[in-house]
């Protein structure tokens, strides 16, 4: 049985179904670490491999920290392997390298068709540095377990404080949304207090 977060993931279990019993993670969600970290979609939990488990649970407890994923060039249609002399991160390098060098070449071609302002890189925004890119990597921003319950149970107590509609509903156990109070609040009377979990 593997352990992550400290819950018990079956072991005859698929692991993107398996991936689901941690709290805040759903099926697209698990789909998404799945492919981040290879495992294939009929694997079983006990058919991962350790590293892919230690990979697993340390990008889980902290996935603003966690390394980016890899970007391999593509290949051309007529492309012909060169023998492993290179390492994966002399590769990577040169890959980045070229990268670099086309997306210089692109704006400088902008900038002389007139599409694209010279602007000096040093005194972008008035003298202060340039604002850095946010993460395309909608991991990184991943929210599970303990951290989700205390955002959730933060958002009920503004809501309450500032004496909101929501907040109202809230504080008196009954349903927040707009369903009916007649019949069927029994869910909404165990869920919508301050000390939901």
């Amino acid at each position: 049985m593997v352990h992550i977060l400290g819950i018990n993931l079956p072991d005859n279990q698929l692991a993107r179904f398996a991936l689901t019993s941690i709290y805040g993670v759903g099926p697209h969600l698990s789909h998404r670490l799945c492919a981040r970290f290879q495992i294939h979609d009929r694997c079983r939990v006990k058919d991962l491999t350790p590293f892919q488990t230690t990979a697993l649970s340390s990008f889980l407890q902290s996935p603003r920290t966690a390394l980016p994923v890899p970007q391999y060039p593509l290949a051309p249609i007529n492309f012909v392997p060169r023998p492993p002399s290179k390492s994966i991160q002399e590769l990577q390098a040169e890959f980045s390298a070229a990268r670099a060098a086309q997306k210089q070449k692109r704006e400088e071609k902008l900038i002389q068709m007139g599409k694209l302002p010279v602007v000096d890189t040093k005194t972008k925004l008035g003298g202060k540095k340039a604002p850095e890119k946010k993460s395309k990597d909608p991991l990184t921003e991943l929210r599970i377990e303990s951290e989700l319950r205390r955002e959730i149970r933060e958002n009920i107590a503004h809501q309450r404080m500032i004496g909101s509609y929501v907040g109202r509903r809230h504080a008196m156990h009954l349903p927040v949304r707009g369903q009916r109070t007649q019949t069927n609040a029994k869910t909404a009377r165990k869920l919508n207090n301050l000390d939901r979990w």
